[in-house]
């Protein structure tokens, strides 16, 4: 494999090793479905996406491999090389900080590897909404390994069904698509107190999908 040329003026030493190592990773875990040129553009301008507002420079290696991965399984669903049949669910809203996150941690929960769940925003934050992190937490899930992310074309086109909470007309339009639009109180600023009845309206429609997918809750999960 050819190495990627990391030598951008905006990357430190560190950062240029980190990302040589995801691209390294992520080769092996695609390889025989993407070659080196599309796993470097992916692993590029998805470090581009949090470099102009991650609060930790650090992390950002680790952010951008994580999304690349994420857009790379998107890209082989859509382009018909992943044939698990798995069912995927997006989980749209605008800063991708409580809503949206707070669903995608019912669904990953509930349905664990029978079914794939995503989340992004029109206009990502910095972080997680704190009080959506503790109200998550009071029910025993852990949402504070995710950030706010954008949504992509290919992870939009790679989604059965696309629920959008309050983005409106910026959140994606695709024909054929299955959406559903989920109307929610928007947590942003608000109290643990005030969260904890949109986490619990979030639930009942995330069970109430997965019902309708086929797909069963885990046993025993909150």
């Amino acid at each position: 494999m050819t190495q990627p040329a990391y030598r951008r003026a905006d990357l430190t030493i560190d950062q240029q090793h980190a990302l040589l190592t995801a691209a390294r990773t992520l080769a092996a875990e695609f390889d025989g479905t993407f070659g080196a040129e599309t796993i470097d553009r992916f692993l590029h301008t998805s470090y581009d996406q949090f470099a102009g507002r991650a609060t930790v420079a650090n992390f950002l290696p680790l952010m951008a491999e994580r999304f690349a991965r994420q857009r790379l399984r998107a890209l082989a669903r859509v382009e018909g090389k992943d044939h698990s049949g798995t069912p995927i669910v997006l989980f749209l809203c605008v800063h991708n900080a409580g809503r949206s996150q707070m669903a995608l941690g019912f669904f990953t929960h509930l349905a664990g590897d029978r079914a794939i769940g995503w989340s992004g925003g029109s206009e990502p934050g910095e972080r997680i909404n704190p009080s959506a992190i503790e109200a998550m937490r009071e029910r025993g899930i852990d949402i504070t390994g995710e950030y706010p992310k954008p949504w992509t074309h290919e992870i939009a086109q790679a989604a059965d069904v696309i629920v959008t909470m309050g983005c409106g007309d910026a959140c994606p339009v695709f024909p054929g698509k299955r959406y559903e639009d989920w109307a929610l109180a928007d947590p942003a600023g608000q109290s643990v107190d005030a969260v904890r009845p949109i986490r619990d309206e979030i639930e009942r429609r995330v069970r109430a999908l997965l019902d309708e997918l086929g797909v069963p809750a885990a046993a025993g999960n909150t």
